[in-house]
């Protein structure tokens, strides 16, 4: 029986996590369920007192065009081994998919999930480039970084930056609070860069994996910015693989750098009718309903 899950159901969504999803930080796993889970934000199959599929729902507002759209993000499908080759899986996304038509305008999914989501009428919307530089290329002062900046500095860079896009998570100070718990979580670090006037202009989220320093997310107000927040990424590894919107041209910056596109975001338009309404035109498919974007787009949450 698919139902929406209660707190009694949080052990056995737990379990179902460690064991489908063995590849993902386990770090990760442990800042989720301490500070993000809630019981409503999941889908669970019952097979009697077991878990034996869940699915992750967790619901966002979205500026889109000047408006403030209720959307959700759906991840995390699995299906414990015990219960496998059942048709489970097809049938928790089948209950999930059928409560976002008809409660949201937009559902959204991870791109990692694809092609499981395809045949519900998910395509994608928005792309990510990665950018692998050397420390050669970013040999600059970094002077005016700090580590560690308060979470009302990097929202009130965040607010400056995001206003250049469209189709973002309405961030608050919450959630530069757990940004940062999650970052430290993971071994990271988080690095901001002030201007001679001691206001913060930019900052980078760093995960050091292996031999590289990966910029998760880089927010900037100017070129100089980026040199400064990118020349203490160099500090910590000598290659730097620096993630941005596909939109972000740092080709400009670093001509040599190896980049790469990739999806992130896929979406299902569920009431064109109604979008066509609310916006004034008329969209048939959800890339007609993301076409009428007057800004590029911006989605860097996990879930």
């Amino acid at each position: 029986m698919i139902e929406i899950a209660t707190e009694e159901m949080t052990a056995g969504i737990r379990e179902s996590w460690k064991k489908c999803f063995t590849l993902d930080d386990p770090r990760y796993f442990e800042h989720f369920f301490r500070y993000i889970y809630k019981p409503e934000y999941f889908f669970v199959d019952l097979e009697g007192r077991d878990v034996a599929a869940t699915i992750c729902r967790i619901p966002h507002s979205v500026m889109f065009n000047g408006r403030v759209i209720q959307m959700s993000m759906l991840s995390h499908a699995c299906t414990m081994p015990n219960y496998r080759n059942e048709g489970r899986m097809k049938k928790i996304i089948d209950a999930a998919v059928d409560y976002c038509v008809h409660n949201e305008l937009i559902t959204l999914v991870s791109a990692t999930y694809g092609e499981s989501y395809r045949p519900y009428g998910f395509e994608p919307i928005y792309y990510r480039a990665s950018y692998k530089l050397n420390r050669e290329d970013v040999r600059t002062t970094t002077y005016g970084c700090a580590y560690d900046p308060q979470p009302l500095d990097m929202l009130k860079a965040y607010s400056a930056y995001i206003k250049h896009f469209n189709g973002y998570y309405a961030r608050d100070l919450e959630y530069f609070v757990n940004l940062k718990r999650e970052i430290t979580a993971r071994g990271g670090k988080i690095v901001a860069y002030y201007d001679e006037k001691h206001i913060i202009r930019g900052y980078a989220t760093i995960l050091l994996e292996g031999k590289e320093a990966k910029v998760e997310e880089l927010v900037y107000l100017d070129s100089q910015t980026i040199m400064r927040l990118l020349g203490a990424a160099s500090q910590e590894r000598a290659v730097i693989n620096v993630h941005v919107t596909a939109a972000e041209n740092l080709a400009k910056i670093f001509p040599k750098a190896e980049k790469k596109e990739f999806p992130v975001v896929m979406a299902k338009l569920n009431d064109p009718k109604l979008f066509s309404r609310l916006f004034g035109t008329e969209a048939r498919t959800v890339q007609e309903a993301y076409g009428i974007s007057r800004r590029p787009l911006y989605i860097n949450e996990p879930v």
